[in-house]
């Protein structure tokens, strides 16, 4: 029975090394998270409220209700007018 009992934990034990000393290499890096352009500038007066990303483009929400569209290289090609956001 102790035979049986020493040979279970040495199991365990070298199954928990071979998960902890081979995994990491074998998982996948992670992707880069969505950048902001640098030359990304609102128009006077307004606040960012949300910003979402898409693929070659990205959405910045301000506090007066505008959406406002912006391409790779920063330069608004949409704007949008919605509801303003109500005051907190």
């Amino acid at each position: 029975m102790i035979l049986l009992t020493l040979s279970m934990i040495a199991g365990v034990i070298t199954v928990v090394w071979l998960l902890v000393t081979r995994m990491p290499g074998s998982l996948p890096a992670p992707a880069a998270g969505p950048r902001l352009p640098a030359d990304l500038a609102l128009p006077a007066g307004e606040t960012a409220s949300a910003v979402t990303f898409g693929e070659g483009w990205s959405a910045v929400v301000t506090r007066t209700g505008r959406i406002l569209v912006y391409d790779a290289k920063g330069v608004v090609v949409q704007d949008i007018s919605a509801p303003a956001l109500p005051a907190d």
